[in-house]
Formats: C-alpha cells, structure tokens, sequence
C-alpha cells in the first residue's frame, strides 16, 4: 500500500512513516509529488488514475465539501481524516500518535473498501468501518 499524507501533516512525519514502513508499504508527502499549493479537488483527481493510495488528511473540511468528497470518492481512495485535535496538537505528540496508531491504520486499511472514510480521534479508537 501506498500512504499519501497531505499537507495539513508534516512531510517530516511522511518519511519518518515511510523509514518505518518501508519496503512492504511506502508514504509520500503531497509536497514529494505537487507543489505545496496545489488544491485538494486537483491532487485527488490526480491521485485518482493511481491505483492503491490510502490517504491521511488532518483537513475533515474535505469530508463535508461537496466537490471534495466527489473527488475522493471518484478515485476510489481509503481516506482517514485526523480529526481537529490533532491540528491543536504540538509537533512531536502529533508525530508519537500517529506512529503509535499507524499499525491499526494499516489493518483498517489492507480491509477497506474503495472510497471508504475513517475519522481518527487523537484521543480513542479509529471510527469507521
């Protein structure tokens, strides 16, 4: 699988993930493949003829935006949304949480189903299917 992490998520943390995961998994930055202000509604469409993608966003304005979540849906991706608390988070509880959370990640993953969504509370167990 493939794990892009989008820009409201450290590019630091994408690498640190991907040294982790690394060769079975890979994790990208959206800043390793578009320019850092590229629209969401364009870097998922681009995604979308990229088969086997999960994607990590700490943005869950995507989950509500009408024209985002069409996109998201039409390519098919898994998407975990890190819910607001993880933004009001410093750096490293951010980064520890994560890494202690991505092996559950990973298994919601391998099982999820094109286009799924789950929300990540930084307190509590991942909500989805």
């Amino acid at each position: 699988m493939r794990f892009f992490l989008d820009n409201n998520l450290s590019p630091r943390v994408a690498r640190a993930l991907h040294c982790l995961v690394e060769p079975k998994h890979s994790v990208a930055h959206l800043k390793d493949q578009f320019a850092p202000d590229t629209k969401d509604v364009d870097w998922m469409n681009a995604l979308a003829v990229q088969p086997g993608w999960v994607i990590l966003s700490a943005d869950v304005a995507i989950s509500r935006n009408p024209h985002e979540v069409e996109a998201w849906k039409r390519a098919g991706h898994p998407i975990f949304f890190l819910k607001n608390a993880w933004s009001q988070q410093p750096f490293w509880e951010q980064a520890s949480r994560l890494f202690h959370l991505f092996p559950d990640i990973l298994k919601r993953a391998e099982r999820a189903r094109p286009g799924e969504a789950f929300m990540v509370p930084f307190k509590g167990k991942i909500e989805g299917p």
